[in-house]
């Protein structure tokens, strides 16, 4: 008889929220109507969102992913993804004639607008962020002379700037709130004057899925978060679990990933979802899980979700022209399912 299997009783803490955030919904739903709007192929440029799941479903239904601008055929329709591009990639697609279709999420064009904003200042501005992230490249871009990349709060030493009373900081959607404050410290130890974005810049769906797990870790013998290796909010749960008190935790695409020797020994395991992943994974999970004995399962609530995100402007226009009628607008179902509500 295994160890695994003389543990005397066997739970799962599920953690609420978890998965696909409005964001994602958006996109994911903005791949699927371009493809029914103007039939397959639809080329996107670089992953929509970072899940290996999703881009292979939406391979199989006709979307061609490509990593540049000038991989799509002239004249053809392109989404850029979730994670946002530079000002560059646009003037790429113009001078290809593309049509474009932005599935930027809009709390990654807030940051780009604050950019623009304090670019236009004369600010120099210190985002912090990780070094050829997507979403850090095209943040980058609106204002490359401007911004200084700041990956941890070990950078901090090397950051120099033009005017120390002119400094302020942005960061990328999906880091560690926790180590995003520690970089933060330390900058303004550096720079007092620093100042603050208008608003928070890490994303309320990051934060929520940090705080849920950040509740439950104490309680884990194993964290198993779903979530692609280059889905920085993914890994970052794996990381914030074993940091609150998670024994061991680790990050699979797919059920059939975990390693039956992890559950050796384990009373309860913690169960999450990065935000791009979609829900039937997660219960994927929990059916390997409940095969093992784990079938007891308590959901952690660490907060409720209900923003409410539109289609990109592009495709809402020609869905309208072509239905003669203003399209649904998206909501968020914690599910990990999109919903969709007649206005």
């Amino acid at each position: 008889m295994s160890q695994s299997s003389e543990v005397q009783h066997k739970r799962v803490l599920l953690a609420a929220p978890r998965g696909y955030c409005a964001g994602v919904d958006r996109a994911v739903i903005t791949v699927e109507k371009a493809l029914e709007l103007y039939g397959p192929p639809v080329y996107v440029r670089k992953e929509i969102v970072h899940n290996r799941h999703v881009v292979t479903t939406l391979q199989k239904r006709g979307a061609i992913f490509v990593e540049e601008t000038d991989e799509v055929p002239e004249g053809a329709t392109v989404v850029f993804s979730a994670h946002g591009v530079a000002p560059v990639v646009h003037e790429e697609a113009r001078a290809r004639s593309l049509k474009t279709i932005d599935a930027t999420c809009p709390l990654v064009t807030k940051v780009h607008r604050e950019a623009v904003r304090f670019a236009d200042d004369d600010f120099d501005i210190l985002l912090i962020g990780h070094e050829g992230h997507e979403e850090v490249v095209g943040t980058s871009g609106e204002a490359p002379e401007h911004i200084t990349i700041v990956d941890n709060p070990d950078d901090v030493a090397n950051v120099e700037v033009r005017n120390p009373e002119k400094v302020v900081w942005l960061s990328q959607t999906t880091l560690s709130v926790d180590e995003t404050m520690e970089t933060v410290r330390r900058l303004r130890e550096k720079f007092p004057l620093l100042q603050d974005p208008p608003s928070d810049d890490i994303c309320y769906a990051t934060q929520n899925r940090q705080l849920a797990v950040k509740q439950m870790a104490q309680d884990c013998d194993l964290m198993i978060v779903v979530g692609s290796r280059n889905s920085s909010n993914s890994v970052r749960l794996v990381e914030v679990a074993v940091e609150h008190g998670a024994r061991a935790g680790h990050l699979v695409d797919y059920a059939d990933e975990i390693d039956e020797a992890w559950l050796e020994g384990v009373a309860t395991v913690g169960v999450t979802s990065g935000a791009s992943v979609p829900e039937l994974l997660v219960r994927d999970v929990l059916a390997f899980l409940a095969e093992r004995g784990y079938a007891d399962v308590d959901t952690v609530v660490a907060a409720e979700e209900s923003l409410l995100f539109s289609l990109p402007t592009e495709l809402r226009r020609d869905l309208k022209a072509r239905s003669g009628q203003e399209p649904a607008e998206l909501t968020h179902d914690p599910s990990g399912r999109a919903a969709e509500s007649l206005h």
